[in-house]
């Protein structure tokens, strides 16, 4: 199957979650917790029904791993990724900073991604050797390659700063860039991929969180791995992401 294909299906699903999670949005939803005390509202689930709807329609035999609705076939050469409402706090608390991620993994290797912040009103999205878009137009990350002149943004950052080392590290970065800040979960990437600032830190994030994103600020140019400097993969849970430049000056300040 052609990745023109599958993208359209999962831009088609995108659009189908946005009508589900627009019509909820700002609607006072009862929320649960889940065990990991993260919260869920039936906006997250039904727009998880939406998309799963419309990917299963166009490729049935794919497998499945939802934030909500679980994993099916995850067996299967090719694997659909979603997060219905990905800043799901940023939801309940009427903040647009959330966003619908859908990526797809084939053969272990993450090849499409979309990133769909309807409220925000930004649409990302990529597939593999076809470039980065935002809103229909290309995007590509910035070109700064010295720490002093960059931008860095940063979202979860507990397990980091329960690590001397690593918050030494980190310490040692603020200190030497022009500027940080904290816009966390699809919108900083977002910037990184279209050039407005230079690198992304995280330390407490799941594969469904990032896959999309992966793809769209690898097809923009830039460098996205674990804090570490691993590639991504299903057990990652965190970020460094950059241009090629800035990830090289970086990634050693973390390194284990």
């Amino acid at each position: 199957m052609s990745l023109d294909a599958e993208l359209a299906a999962a831009l088609e699903a995108a659009r189908a979650a946005a009508t589900v999670v627009n019509a909820l949005y700002r609607r006072n939803l009862a929320v649960t917790l889940k065990a990991d005390r993260s919260p869920v509202t039936d906006a997250d689930v039904r727009s998880e029904e939406a998309i799963r709807e419309v990917l299963s329609r166009h490729f049935p035999a794919y497998g499945f791993y939802g934030e909500e609705t679980g994993r099916s076939a995850m067996d299967a050469e090719s694997i659909w990724l979603v997060d219905p409402i990905d800043g799901t706090k940023s939801f309940v608390r009427d903040c647009p900073f959330f966003s619908t991620q859908i990526a797809l993994l084939r053969a272990g290797e993450l090849v499409l991604g979309v990133s769909s912040a309807s409220a925000y009103g930004e649409l990302a999205w990529a597939a593999r050797g076809e470039g980065a878009f935002l809103d229909g137009k290309p995007i590509r990350v910035g070109a700064t390659n010295a720490l002093a002149d960059a931008i860095v943004s940063t979202g979860n950052l507990k397990t980091l700063a329960r690590s001397s080392r690593g918050w030494a590290a980190y310490a040692d970065l603020v200190g030497r860039v022009s500027r940080i800040r904290g816009y966390g979960d699809f919108v900083h990437y977002h910037l990184l991929a279209r050039g407005a600032l230079d690198v992304v830190i995280e330390s407490d994030v799941n594969i469904l969180d990032i896959a999309a994103l992966t793809v769209i600020v690898r097809e923009a140019g830039g460098v996205f791995t674990g804090l570490d400097g691993a590639p991504v993969g299903l057990a990652t849970t965190s970020v460094l992401a950059a241009n090629a430049p800035l990830h090289a000056l970086v990634a050693p300040m973390f390194a284990p």
